[in-house]
């Protein structure tokens, strides 16, 4: 069978540990032998990171600002003690951080849902996406601990010196203090990246914060989302038949607990964070979670949303067997290539990505799988396999689909 051939590389972003082995397996069995792969390679791995002063996780997020598209494996964020293992110059920052910080891009997750792996939440029937807004709040605070009695006050002074002043609280014994900013760019590009989104995937898109409590800070989100939606995009999303919706944030969980799923839920930096993994394990498993960054001008970065499987890298290290779900990560590679091949107009590279997920559902659902999976599935005789016995019978199962 002649391989599928690529127009315009794609972005590949090399990561650390377990998810760097289950890379070159997915690579090696579900991409090469179909696909002329084109790509523009990047090791972020930490050791790689360390030794270019992290400058190649700069370079691969300009390169996806150039090519369009990315596929990122699982990174290592460092901290006290991978310092010490990894005898690194410095605790570099999060690669996911820097990425979206250079991409100005939102963070969509959805759950991949096969049968035999029922979520928690009876109602829910389809995969709900989490908006997370990835910039500022509580994740580029200020905070301090307050010694004792005092006033603490918020203080603006502008770029001509005016000032504006008001007081926080006035402390009568110790407690504690944070200051926390957001940008008007950065919620615009917000807004847009989901409204963008949600008229790519033909989904209706919700947003949610708590605007009756926080009268400026959050409702300046809900006034930008507002207007940018009734300005470029009502029309639009009425041409499609989808929605846009607004609540309070407790109102859109109880909503969201008796849905039936279907919908993205855009939310706030620390509110997306939480949520996300609330989605995740009432669908059933983080390892079955993908992950997409959007940026406004149409960028895309694809990887899965959990991390490294450190636990059993010393596991694989030691020559033992391993039971790692690389469901994820083959569909951060189908998401890519899909998109790839909707950018460039490649009908066999669409079909191929739709086919390999459809690949991997259909040989969880004959009952092979990851111990993870066979632990939580209503599937009865599974078959548990190993890490690298499940791309395999992915591979046997897509050969039988073509």
């Amino acid at each position: 069978m002649e391989k599928i051939k690529m127009m315009t590389p794609i972005v590949e972003m090399d990561g650390d540990e377990m998810t760097r082995i289950l890379w070159k397996m997915i690579k090696d069995e579900l991409i090469y032998p179909y696909v002329e792969l084109k790509s523009e390679y990047y090791d972020l791995g930490l050791e790689n990171r360390n030794a270019t002063n992290d400058q190649v996780t700069v370079d691969s997020a300009n390169a996806n600002k150039k090519y369009g598209v990315a596929v990122k494996c699982a990174t290592i964020t460092p901290n006290a003690a991978r310092m010490k293992e990894y005898n690194l110059k410095e605790m570099w920052k999060s690669p996911n951080g820097t990425i979206r910080a250079i991409l100005d891009g939102t963070v969509f997750r959805a759950p991949i849902t096969v049968k035999g792996i029922e979520p928690y939440v009876r109602s829910w029937k389809k995969p709900i996406t989490i908006a997370r807004h990835a910039y500022g709040d509580v994740y580029k605070n200020s905070e301090m601990i307050v010694p004792g009695p005092g006033k603490a006050e918020l203080v603006y002074t502008g770029a001509d010196g005016t000032e504006l002043r008001e007081t926080i609280f006035e402390f009568k014994g110790p407690g504690v203090l944070q200051g926390m900013h957001n940008l008007n760019q950065s919620i615009s590009s917000f807004a847009r990246s989901c409204f963008n989104y949600a008229l790519d995937t033909k989904q209706d898109l919700w947003f949610a914060t708590k605007d009756t409590i926080s009268k400026k800070y959050d409702h300046t989100f809900k006034d930008i989302f507002q207007e940018i939606f009734d300005a470029d995009y009502k029309a639009r999303f009425d041409a499609e038949g989808i929605t846009y919706f607004y609540t309070l944030i407790d109102d859109a969980v109880a909503r969201v607990m008796k849905s039936d799923g279907g919908f993205i839920w855009a939310c706030k930096n620390y509110d997306g964070d939480v949520m996300s993994d609330m989605v995740s394990s009432a669908f059933g498993s983080l390892a079955m979670m993908t992950s997409v960054l959007v940026s406004p001008d149409g960028n895309y970065e694809y990887e899965a949303a959990h991390g490294t499987v450190q636990r059993h890298y010393y596991k694989y290290l030691k020559g033992e067997e391993t039971s790692t779900n690389s469901v994820a990560t083959i569909f951060a590679w189908t998401g890519a290539l899909r998109k790839r091949g909707e950018l460039d107009g490649i009908a066999e590279l669409q079909q191929f990505a739709d086919r390999m997920e459809k690949a991997v559902i259909t040989t969880i659902e004959s009952g092979k799988m990851t111990k993870d999976l066979a632990l939580i599935t209503s599937l009865e005789q599974v078959e548990v396999l190993n890490s690298g016995e499940f791309i395999k019978a992915v591979r046997a199962t897509y050969e039988s689909l073509l």
